[in-house]
């Protein structure tokens, strides 16, 4: 828990990019809860730069009503690529503008650093351990498959022509 008494006025923003995709922006969500739960701070809220909601607008408007006088927002992204580095503090701007007096702070994106180079090592030793076969390898990780010239992702059994069963994009979610 934060011991300093000014966080308790504390409100953090957790800001992703957003997707089409539900499962990808409700993680963000969990994120949140993990982080209010390890962190020990109050106002925690995610936010979504476009593409869904809630917005950074409403993540500040909501830290602002449990009682925000500080408002800190961190980029959850790897690099300092022009979101977090221009859309993300312009749209923060504009979103204080409607909420006088209420200071903000935008951090520096995850960046390079030890515990993360943990994380990917722990993921593929998770993958290695399981022989990739662990449920992600076999349906988001697409174990042994190959893309076509459509870029669509072809099933073991199934001829470069297509398959039902294979996402029409390599990004679409797989039933």
């Amino acid at each position: 828990m934060p011991e300093d008494p000014m966080n308790e006025n504390l409100g953090i923003i957790l800001v992703d990019h957003g997707s089409r995709l539900a499962s990808a922006n409700d993680m963000l969500n969990d994120v949140a809860a993990l982080f209010r739960r390890v962190s020990g701070y109050r106002i925690v809220e995610p936010a979504h730069m476009e593409l869904a909601v809630p917005s950074i607008a409403d993540a500040f408007a909501s830290c602002v009503q449990q009682g925000a006088t500080h408002v800190v927002v961190h980029p959850y992204f790897l690099s300092p690529g022009r979101h977090s580095t221009t859309d993300i503090p312009r749209i923060v701007a504009e979103a204080a503008r409607v909420h006088q007096g209420i200071a903000f702070h935008i951090t520096q994106p995850l960046g390079l650093d030890d515990k993360i180079a943990q994380v990917i090592m722990a993921r593929i030793t998770d993958c290695s351990n399981h022989n990739y076969t662990c449920d992600y390898c076999q349906t988001r990780g697409r174990h042994g498959q190959q893309l076509c010239e459509s870029n669509a992702f072809i099933c073991n059994s199934c001829k470069p022509a297509g398959c039902p069963n294979a996402p029409a994009r390599a990004d679409a979610p797989v039933p």
